[in-house]
């Protein structure tokens, strides 16, 4: 059975690789996905509030201006939030490199244009394979267009693409007006993949403190089912590779993501709830349903649930959404 796809331009042993995690932010834990079948892994961000933390912290050590920082500097999270402050995110980069095999895609999060895309290089220089951009912005401006955002992104991504040498994926959430327009748009700047789609961590709100407190709730499978619809609209219309992010728990939700046109499946929250091992799990899962029906390899199924393959095309448009709504659409558990 042939496992084999292509993400990025890099050759890969199977579409299955850890996103990040706290089981890729240490060494052990890399190569236990390496033992469990990982064809890559995907790190931790470097986020740009580290950056610019780490050069107003520089700044300050050399004491220039060091009456005038002290707003500045308290605006941003110290260096002990962070598991790697950004020396030692580079050291680990070569660290894994040494210690594997498998391609590693360095991870940058920001929001806006700036000097800390020189990393983007640096992140190069220390031996990864491709970098992935998340650019993670929350509009709360009601002065700032959707226009105004995309083009931010856009920019971003831009300069992060023309500073490195090495094969670039942006990582997008789902909430934009056009998705499928802004994925041509990244598209025509020759991006080389899109992520479908950032997980948003909504805070709730302490009833007791008055304040907000940030909660993390790991994914299921139902979360897989905007990505599934995003991945068939967009996969007929772009060069650029796509993965998918957020709901793949079962051999079943990777076999749907590679039909609806994903060439990798990151996974992250099933790993966290089973450990490094489930990883075997899926990839035994997905041979095995290849097998009973008659598919030889990843490459013969990629993308024929498209829109444009798969036999009923208006179930990924509104004609679901009409279908659902006529036909009385409750499941008999909820009555």
């Amino acid at each position: 059975m042939d496992l084999t796809t292509t993400y990025l331009g890099l050759r890969l042993a199977n579409p299955l690789m850890p996103g990040a995690s706290p089981l890729t932010k240490t060494l052990d834990g890399v190569k236990q996905l390496q033992d469990a079948g990982a064809s890559a892994i995907v790190l931790h961000s470097l986020f740009e509030e580290q950056i610019k933390g780490e050069q107003l912290g520089s700044l300050y050590r050399m004491e220039i201006y060091a009456d005038s920082f002290s707003e500045a500097l308290s605006y941003f999270p110290t260096g002990r939030q962070f598991a790697f402050g950004p020396d030692e995110y580079l050291q680990f980069i070569g660290q894994i490199k040494k210690a594997t095999s498998l391609p590693v895609i360095g991870s940058l999060n920001g929001s806006t244009p700036g000097g800390w895309i020189e990393y983007a290089k640096l992140i190069e220089q220390a031996g990864a394979d491709a970098l992935e951009l998340n650019v993670y912005h929350i509009s709360t401006d009601p002065q700032e267009s959707g226009q105004e955002l995309e083009q931010r992104l856009l920019d971003v991504a831009r300069s992060v693409k023309q500073s490195i040498k090495i094969p670039l994926a942006v990582k997008l959430s789902p909430f934009f007006s056009s998705v499928p327009h802004l994925c041509c748009q990244l598209d025509a700047m020759s991006v080389d993949g899109l992520v479908l789609f950032n997980r948003f961590y909504q805070p709730d709100i302490d009833l007791e403190l008055l304040e907000a407190v940030p909660r993390l709730n790991l994914s299921n499978s139902s979360e897989l089912l905007l990505r599934l619809r995003w991945l068939a609209i967009i996969s007929p219309h772009v060069q650029a590779s796509l993965a998918v992010s957020g709901g793949v728990h079962t051999a079943a939700d990777a076999v749907k993501s590679i039909m609806a046109g994903a060439r990798a499946v990151q996974v992250v929250s099933c790993l966290l709830r089973h450990g490094p091992g489930y990883l075997r799990q899926i990839l035994d899962g997905m041979s095995q349903w290849m097998e009973e029906n008659e598919y030889s390899s990843v490459r013969l199924m990629q993308g024929n649930m498209s829109l444009v393959r798969c036999p009923d095309p208006h179930a990924f448009e509104r004609a679901n959404y009409m279908r659902i709504l006529q036909g009385g659409g409750v499941p008999d558990a909820a009555l």
